[in-house]
C-alpha cells in the first residue's frame, strides 16, 4: 500500500519515530516536521501521523511546540489582553500573581490534567479560605479554557464535582433587618460623618445602590437637583433625558429621584477616585421615599462639596478604605475619643450594634432588596430593575417600568419610615 508523502517512518535502535509535515516551512525554507517517537510497531507509528494529518485537515491539530508554552509565558499573553473593568483587572491580576504564576509558571499548559488541576485545588483550600480559592480556581478555570483550542484540545478544569466526598456549599447567613437596626447604623454613621452619614446609611437602604454608587453620587444625579441638572453628553438618550423631565424631580406631580450613571472606586492610576460605569452597566433611576428625599434635599444644604456623601474632610469616600475608616466602627461600635492631645477629632462613645456584628455593608442593598419582597404586591421586574439586574425571557423584554409600580414602591418605603416613627413615639402603628 503506497504511503503518504508527509508522513515518514524511521528507526533508531529498538523503536520506531514517525514525522509527519503539517504545511509548515522553516526560516530556511525548509519543511517543518513534527515527530513522536517511542513506537515499537511500524504500522502504529505510521497511523499515528496520518491521524495528525486529519487533525491538521479538520483544524483540530495542536502543535507540540504550542502544548510546551510554558504557563508563565500564556500568562503574560491572557493578562495582556484582558478586557474588563478596572476593579475586574486588579483582581485577576492579583489572583495570578499571588497564587496561579507561583504554582504553574515553568509548567507547560499541555502538562496540566485534571490531576494536577485537583492537586492545585487541593492545594488553595488548605491554603487560603474558601471564598479566596474559589476566585483563583474560576480565574484559572478562565485561564485554560482561553487557551483551548489554541495551545490545547480541551481543558482539564472540572466543571462539575463527580468524585470525593459531598461538600454542602456554605451559604452566607442572613437575619431580617429591621428599621431599628438600620436607624441604629445611621446614627453611628452620623457621629463618623456627620449628617451625610446618617443620609447615607438611610440612602442605601431605601435604595439598596451598591457602596460604589453611592461613593460617586455627585449632586448633579442627585434629588432635588436631578434631572434638571444631568449632563447630556449622550446623543442616544436625548429621548430618556426628556421623559425624565416629565416624570421625575421637585414638584406635585413629578417622582423624587436619584440617577445612578456611574460608581467610584479607588484606583492606582490617580490620586483618590476615578469614577466607572456601574457593575454590568446598571444605569438606572431609583424613585425615592419623600421623607428621603426631604432629608437628601436638607443634608445637601449643609455642606458645599460636589459628592453628595462626602468624606470627613470633603473628598470622596471610595478615596480611603471606607470598610477600615468607617463600616467596622459603624457596625461594631468604639470607645469614646475626648479632646486632648494627639486627638485630631474627639467623638463621644459608638455603641455597637450586634445585629450587624460581622457583616458586610453590603448586606443593607440585600435588606433593600427583602423589604421590597416582603410586599408581595410590587412587579418582580420592577424590583429587579431597582437592584440594577436584568430579568431572562419573555418577562425581561416584554415588561417596563410603570410610574404606578414606582410609586408602590415610593409608598411602601416610606410606610417603613413612618412605623419606624410610630414605634418610636410609643403611637400604635
Amino acid at each position: 500500500m503506497a504511503r503518504d508523502q508527509h508522513v515518514h517512518v524511521e528507526w533508531r535502535g529498538n523503536t520506531c519515530r514517525v514525522k509527519w509535515w503539517g504545511g509548515e516551512y522553516l526560516p530556511n525554507g525548509r519543511k517543518r516536521y513534527e515527530s513522536k517517537g517511542g513506537f515499537t510497531d511500524e504500522d502504529e507509528a505510521y497511523q499515528h501521523g496520518q491521524d495528525k494529518l486529519y487533525e491538521i485537515r479538520h483544524g483540530t491539530h495542536i502543535r507540540n511546540r504550542d502544548k510546551a508554552t510554558l504557563m508563565s509565558d500564556w500568562l503574560d499573553d491572557w493578562l495582556a489582553a484582558m478586557n474588563y473593568a478596572y476593579s475586574t483587572e486588579v483582581a485577576y491580576r492579583s489572583r495570578v500573581e499571588a497564587h496561579i504564576r507561583p504554582y504553574f509558571g515553568r509548567m507547560a499548559i499541555g502538562d496540566i490534567d485534571p490531576l494536577i488541576y485537583r492537586a492545585f485545588k487541593k492545594h488553595m483550600e488548605q491554603k487560603v479560605g474558601p471564598a479566596t480559592a474559589k476566585n483563583v480556581l474560576s480565574t484559572l478555570g478562565m485561564i485554560i479554557d482561553d487557551a483551548v483550542p489554541r495551545l490545547i484540545k480541551i481543558s482539564p478544569v472540572e466543571r462539575t464535582k463527580r468524585r470525593g466526598k459531598f461538600q454542602k456549599k456554605t451559604k452566607e447567613r442572613k437575619k431580617d433587618v429591621s428599621e431599628e437596626t438600620i436607624d441604629a447604623l445611621a446614627r453611628n454613621a452620623k457621629t463618623l460623618l456627620g449628617e451625610p452619614g446618617y443620609v447615607l446609611i438611610w440612602t442605601m437602604a431605601m435604595t439598596g445602590m451598591r457602596p460604589g454608587e453611592l461613593f460617586g453620587l455627585t449632586r448633579e444625579y442627585c434629588y432635588p437637583n436631578w434631572p434638571m441638572t444631568e449632563p447630556r453628553t449622550d446623543p442616544a438618550e436625548e429621548d430618556r433625558y426628556a421623559e425624565d423631565l416629565e416624570r421625575y424631580g421637585k414638584g406635585a406631580d413629578l417622582m423624587p429621584a436619584i440617577r445612578v450613571e456611574r460608581q467610584a472606586q479607588r484606583t492606582a492610576r490617580v490620586k483618590g477616585a476615578e469614577f466607572f460605569p456601574p457593575k454590568y452597566g446598571s444605569q438606572r433611576t431609583l424613585v425615592i421615599p419623600p421623607f428621603l428625599a426631604d432629608m437628601l434635599e436638607a443634608m445637601l444644604a449643609t455642606h458645599a462639596s460636589r459628592w453628595v456623601f462626602p468624606a470627613y474632610r470633603g473628598g470622596c469616600l471610595a478615596a480611603g478604605d471606607f470598610n477600615t475608616d468607617c463600616w467596622y466602627t459603624i457596625r461594631g461600635g468604639a470607645d469614646e475619643r475626648p479632646a486632648g492631645p494627639g486627638v485630631r477629632i474627639p467623638r463621644p462613645p459608638i455603641p455597637a450594634v450586634p445585629e450587624f456584628a460581622g457583616k458586610r455593608m453590603y448586606l443593607l442593598r440585600h435588606a433593600h432588596k427583602a423589604w421590597l419582597d416582603e410586599e408581595l404586591e410590587h412587579s418582580r421586574y420592577a424590583v429587579e430593575a431597582r437592584m440594577g439586574h436584568e430579568l431572562g425571557g419573555v418577562e425581561g423584554v416584554y415588561s417596563s417600568v410603570t410610574v404606578p409600580m414606582e410609586q408602590a414602591i415610593m409608598k411602601s418605603l416610606q410606610g417603613r419610615w413612618d412605623r419606624l416613627q410610630d414605634r418610636a413615639a410609643g403611637r400604635p402603628s
